[in-house]
């Protein structure tokens, strides 16, 4: 099983709060890591740029696959504070990331609202014959705490 590295879910986190103390969009954070090293990181702006891909996993793959000149990442990780949706999930599927690293789950944040499909990345790989690894619960209630941190803000929407 993969281990992640608590440092790298910490810089999903900060940008998460980057973004919804900024009023951007919703309560999520990536970041992307190869051979131990930041390569792209962001955070949900679906909100201020008005565009429902504007995702925090697919900010930050926008940011890494720039900085890498490809759009392959393989040997590289995701870290992510809720499990990448489904339209995220075939981005790193796409892009031949390694593992997925994630806090919360789809369900914890289709319960605050989120028009979320409920499919996990589990049955997404299972479906897909996906040879990403999964990490799930990686530092939850770290990733707990954002999403109650969010809800009790006045700029809080869902989508």
């Amino acid at each position: 099983m993969a281990k992640g590295n608590p440092k790298f879910m910490r810089l999903a986190l900060r940008e998460a709060y980057k973004g919804i103390h900024g009023a951007e969009g919703g309560p999520f954070g990536a970041a992307i890591v190869k051979n131990g090293k930041v390569i792209g990181s962001g955070h949900n702006r679906v909100l201020k740029g008005r565009n429902p891909t504007l995702h925090a996993e697919v900010c930050a793959l926008d940011v890494a696959c720039r900085k890498l000149k490809t759009h392959l990442l393989e040997g590289c990780e995701i870290y992510s504070t809720t499990e990448p949706c489904v339209m995220c999930f075939a981005a790193i599927n796409w892009a031949k990331i390694d593992t997925i690293y994630f806090g919360t789950a789809v369900p914890d944040v289709a319960r605050l609202g989120f028009n979320e499909l409920t499919i996990s990345n589990k049955t997404l790989k299972r479906l897909g014959k996906s040879p990403a690894k999964i990490v799930s619960g990686f530092m939850r209630k770290e990733c707990l705490k954002l999403l109650k941190s969010w809800k009790g803000l006045p700029s809080a929407r869902t989508y």
